[in-house]
């Protein structure tokens, strides 16, 4: 039998080389492994409170509230000096979470809702930790 061009050909490319994709696989996971790592879920440290009935479900919140334990606030990670004041600009109709510490006084605590809910904020979430 003759030998032809076309075995030649199918001989030399007959397997497949996935060590190229292999490669840019590889590439494709350091970088959403590494961006991934700069996803910060609040960045001001806070001892959330603990419950055992807490939902896992991540509410979609526009605005974040944030009150430590030496009773500074912020309002998506800046600071503010008037809770009242820095509310009043905002849309009453997102969602806002509040992350309180879990060593802050109750009755702060309850202060700090009954102004959010005086407000007008409807869609009040507090963030705990599991």
């Amino acid at each position: 039998m003759a030998h032809s061009d076309f075995d030649d050909l199918t001989q030399e490319f007959g397997d497949i080389n996935v060590i190229p994709l292999v490669d840019v696989m590889l590439v494709l996971l350091t970088i959403i492994l590494t961006t991934a790592t700069f996803v910060v879920n609040g960045k001001i440290p806070v001892d959330l409170a603990k419950s055992t009935t807490a939902s896992n479900a991540m509410p979609t919140t526009s605005y974040v509230l944030t009150i430590t334990q030496d009773d500074q606030l912020y309002l998506n990670d800046q600071p503010i000096k008037n809770l009242n004041h820095a509310l009043k600009t905002l849309d009453k109709n997102q969602a806002l979470t509040i992350r309180a510490d879990g060593n802050i006084a109750l009755a702060r605590f309850v202060s700090l809702s009954d102004d959010v809910k005086e407000l007008g904020f409807s869609q009040v979430s507090l963030e705990v930790k599991r």
